[in-house]
Parts: C-alpha cells; structure tokens; sequence
C-alpha cells in the first residue's frame, strides 16, 4: 500500500476515527486504527460498542490496508511538519515520510481487525449538523453517568410524527429538546443512543445547514456527516415515560433574565466545593429570588431581580444542576414554574417557545443546611 495526503486531512481523519479507537483492550488491534486505501483513504475507528469511518482524498499509488496505533500514528501525524505525509507500506512495516522526517514501525494485519456492524435500517431521519448539535447539546449534560440504570446512560430519541424529540434524565434532573423535521422517512418510533456516541458526533457537526443522516436498525444507529459515518448500538431497557413525569400546571411562574440569574448563581456557588458541598436555597418573593447558600468555608447571599412573586417559597437546588440548565436553555429570558417546595421545578423559555424544557429535582433542606 502506498498514498500521499495533505498532513491536516489525514490528521483531521485520524483525530475523528480515533475517538471510536479503543485506548486499552485486550484484543490489540481495537487500540489501532484501519487504513484502507482504494479509490480514496478511508480511516475507521471500533471499539465493539461505537464505530467512525471517514473518508478523505488522497493519491493512492498502491491500493492496500493496515492497521496502525491510533496513539502513535496519529501522534506522529499531528507533529509532522506541514505539507505532503507519504504513507508506505512492506508487509506489515509502515513507513511515514514528510519533509525530512522519517518514520518506520510495525502495523497489524487487517485480518485482525473485527469487522463493523452494517445498519441496514427501512427508518431514515434527516436534518441540518448545526440543528443536531444544538439538540445534542442542550440535552447531553443531563445524562446520566452511572451504570446502575444503564438505559439513562444515553438520550432517548423520539420521532412523533413530523417532530424529533430528544431526552436525557439521571435520576435528579431532565432536560428535552423538540424540533420539527422537514424530511423524514420514518413511522413514529424511539431509540436510545449512548451518550458516548452523541459526544463524539457533537464534535464532528459544525455549524452548517448541511444534512445528517440518521439511520435506524434493528441493533444499531448510523450517523451520517458529510464524508464521516459514527455507528452506535443502541442501549435496550425501560425509559422514563417523560410525559408523566413533567408538570404541566403551576402555582408560580417566574420570568428572570438568564444572564442575571447564572451570575447570582456563580457568585453564590463560590464557597461549595467537593468537600463542603450544600445545597443553594432560593427565595422566591415579589419580583425579587433572594440567593442564599451556607457551608464551612463561609456565606454567601446575593439577590436576583425577577417578574412575579412566589410568595416566600424556600426551595434548595444543587448549584451546578441549575447552572448546566441554564446554561443550555439558549435563551435571554426563561420562565422559572413552580409549585412546592420538594416538587420538581420546571425551566422554559420564556417567549413560550416549547423547543427546550428543563426539569430538575429540588434538595431536601435540613433545619441548619
């Protein structure tokens, strides 16, 4: 095998197939990356449980395929000097050549490398990078990461009739993104992604109209983006019935300014650290939501203005719970819904726009937290 390639595509191909790269396994060749040198350079990542491939132009002298360390590969990749990588392989031998550096190590036979699954799925799902990263990440933080309920360890994607919805709950919190579909060719169905994957697939959409391309199967999901395939299996149990478990009536709303409300909350939170945590108690009076948090290191109190009056009510949240909402919520004014103390609060925008809703669990407060 023999090709010649740009040094940052083939470094931007080698970073995205690597993320799907295992870093340690028992079955070596999972700790490599595949390339494949045919009409162009395909370079494909797989740990058992997620596979990328991508794709990229290159002059291929010699057709062929090894598999390389995606550690040392893509570091020698990353530290060549810029300009033409000639890439050349004896048997098993690899050798790397740009400019005046030189390279030469062992690879793995291709036959050791485990064959990735094949999404063969009738249900197909299409809609603009910049949408599914925005979807992505006003929901990814609220997945869970522990192993206990393995289902929550991913997103839950819905499709109800021209709508895609995505879920991510961890026990305290729930966060949700809606977004109609202009083009899709699939009966109303769900499926949950692990969040590993929407991880890797956040960082491959870039902010562009172009389209990404969901296929469903019966075991596995396919992304794809542009010359960039991500495929995932498909996390199998009960997910929450979300519908029941949000609020639909209030006894308050409060209207807050987004960028107000974050800063309070910064500043409040300065004295909870991982050895002193406590909960933020918020007081929620008229057109004013007094801060107020007390822990070993000191106190500390601030007030944010606000629209409407909850009465006095003292609710306690974890502070970085309610700052990962808002910082996801994408808007400038939200509406902060209530009903008791130990209910469950529910953030939305405030322009009544039903595109991210928030859900977060309060903190039981003790007399002298």
């Amino acid at each position: 095998m023999k090709f010649s390639c740009e040094k940052y595509l083939l470094q931007s191909a080698c970073a995205t197939a690597g993320r799907a790269a295992a870093s340690k396994s028992p079955i070596q060749a999972l700790e490599g990356l595949l390339l494949e040198a045919g009409a162009d350079l395909k370079v494909t990542g797989y740990d058992l449980k997620k596979g990328i491939y991508t794709t990229v132009g290159a002059d291929i002298a010699q057709g062929g395929s090894i598999v390389v360390s995606a550690r040392l590969f893509g570091d020698i990749i990353r530290k060549l000097p810029d300009g033409i990588v000639t890439v050349t392989t004896d048997n098993l031998n690899v050798n790397v050549k740009c400019g005046k550096s030189d390279f030469t190590f062992m690879g793995l036979s291709p036959e050791d490398y485990p064959e990735m699954p094949v999404v063969d799925g009738e249900n197909n799902i299409a809609l603009p990078e910049k949408i599914l990263r925005s979807m992505i990440n006003q929901t990814i933080f609220a997945v869970s990461d522990s192993d206990v309920r393995p289902i929550y360890t991913g997103t839950l994607f819905e499709v109800s009739g021209d709508e895609l919805t995505l879920v991510s709950i961890d026990g305290y919190r729930l966060a949700k993104r809606s977004e109609k579909l202009k083009d899709a060719k699939m009966e109303n169905c769900s499926f949950v992604v692990p969040g590993a994957a929407l991880s890797d697939i956040e960082r491959i959409c870039e902010d562009k109209d172009d389209l990404v391309s969901i296929s469903v199967g019966a075991k596995h999901i396919s992304f794809a983006i542009g010359e960039t395939v991500v495929i995932s299996r498909r996390l199998e149990g009960e997910f929450l019935n979300y519908r029941k478990s949000i609020p639909e009536n209030f006894r308050h709303v409060i209207k807050v300014e987004r960028s107000e409300f974050m800063s309070v909350i910064d500043r409040v939170s300065l004295i909870i650290s991982e050895k002193n945590s406590s909960p933020v108690h918020l007081f929620f009076n008229d057109g004013s939501i007094d801060c107020f948090c007390v822990t070993p290191i000191g106190k500390a109190e601030d007030t944010c203005l606000c629209e409407g009056s909850g009465d006095g009510l003292e609710i306690g949240f974890n502070d970085r719970y309610l700052m990962d909402a808002l910082k996801a919520s994408g808007k400038d004014e939200l509406h902060v819904c209530l009903n008791t103390a130990s209910s469950p609060c529910v953030i939305k925008a405030a322009d009544g726009s039903e595109g991210f809703t928030y859900m977060i669990l309060p903190v039981r407060l003790r007399s002298g937290d």
